[in-house]
């Protein structure tokens, strides 16, 4: 097969890479955006029939608003590049780091792209391209990894070639102690966390998904809960949880990093707010894992284990759709493509509501 996931990999990976504005303007398909440093570190592709390479690579992610989905704007959104999005205060001197910023991803990274024709399933193969990759290649993937530290002596060639005055070095030079001065930020133990307030039933069951930091399953960082009401609607309460640890090996998996969670409640406090909820409740899970990391959080803090009816959606889906046993199982993501679900995989709120759904339909069955 010409456009094979393995073929397209291959080029990615041994192909010259290029300048962001060589990306070409009347053409699409998978791409990978390669660092300062001369790696491949994204892989993604036009999925829309609006953007071409040139579009996508050259005018989103180099000048892209960084924190979005512009992934050479965001990695490279730091010391002198740094820059806080509409903030009036420090406008002025983040519209020359931005500058900057741009000039330096034009100058010291590249990019590498695929065409394929229109008619080809573009993100179909994205998707089959990503998995295929070494991690290394998709780190950035799902904010799989940290912003850079700043390139300094890269930054410092770069300011001497483009001529910046004195007044533009005064104003990047704030932007730094800026940046510093953010990352180095109050504790989030000093801050007062934000906890959004659980809906209002009453509901006939709940459904629970937590992510985890790491391979601890106490490292809980994320908790989504969909609450299903008497009518089959819909409510889902989510929250980001300080897992207070260094190790964030499922970054890759989630995306969520300790920026993330910087100022987010610790387990403690958001169990307060679902354990009454829940409590005496049905309550799913999609496999035995939710309720494993609920308990062993509560082990690792000394608290009680919530006191709630657990269930287990899998095996609720399993009852309903036998022919899927061999044949892509009853895990959610086999779920989504077997019954048309429309969520985003590995958001504790998102798999908390196709959980729901699940027993939804499967009740329907």
């Amino acid at each position: 097969m010409a456009h094979s996931p393995e073929v397209i990999l291959a080029q990615l990976q041994n192909m010259t890479p290029a300048r962001t504005f060589e990306a070409p303007k009347d053409a699409r398909g998978i791409y990978g955006l390669i660092d300062h440093a001369g790696d491949l570190r994204y892989i993604g592709s036009t999925k829309s029939s609006k953007q071409s390479f040139y579009v996508r690579i050259h005018e989103k992610h180099r000048t892209g608003s960084e924190g979005m989905s512009h992934y050479f704007s965001e990695m490279y959104n730091t010391g002198r590049m740094w820059r806080t999005r509409k903030d009036p205060a420090t406008e002025a001197d983040g519209k020359i780091a931005k500058a900057l910023r741009n000039t330096f991803i034009a100058e010291y990274c590249r990019a590498v792209w695929v065409a394929l024709p229109d008619d080809a399933d573009i993100a179909g193969l994205e998707d089959a391209v990503i998995a295929l990759a070494p991690a290394e290649a998709r780190k950035w993937n799902r904010r799989g990894s940290e912003r850079y530290d700043e390139p300094e002596d890269l930054v410092d060639t770069l300011i001497e070639k483009v001529g910046l005055g004195v007044a533009e070095r005064a104003a990047i030079d704030r932007q730094r102690a800026r940046y510093l001065a953010v990352e180095e930020k109050v504790a989030p133990a000093q801050i007062a966390p934000i906890l959004p307030s659980f809906p209002k039933g009453p509901f006939r069951f709940f459904a629970l998904d937590v992510e985890t930091a790491n391979g601890q399953r106490s490292s809980i960082c994320q908790v989504g809960v969909a609450c299903v009401r008497t009518d089959g609607s819909i409510e889902t309460w989510v929250s980001y949880v300080n897992p207070r640890t260094l190790d964030w090996s499922c970054t890759g998996i989630h995306g969520i990093t300790k920026h993330t969670v910087k100022g987010a409640p610790q387990f403690e406090q958001v169990l307060a707010v679902i354990a009454p909820e829940l409590k005496g409740q049905i309550v799913y899970q999609h496999s035995g894992f939710d309720r494993s990391a609920i308990n062993a959080a509560c082990d690792r803090d000394g608290l009680d284990a919530p006191e709630w009816a657990w269930r287990d959606s899998v095996k609720i889906a399993r009852q309903a759709w036998p022919e899927l046993k061999g044949n892509g199982g009853h895990g959610l993501a086999s779920l989504k493509n077997h019954l048309g679900l429309v969520f985003s995989h590995h958001d504790a709120g998102e798999d908390a509501r196709a959980a729901a759904e699940v027993v939804l339909r499967a009740q329907g069955a």
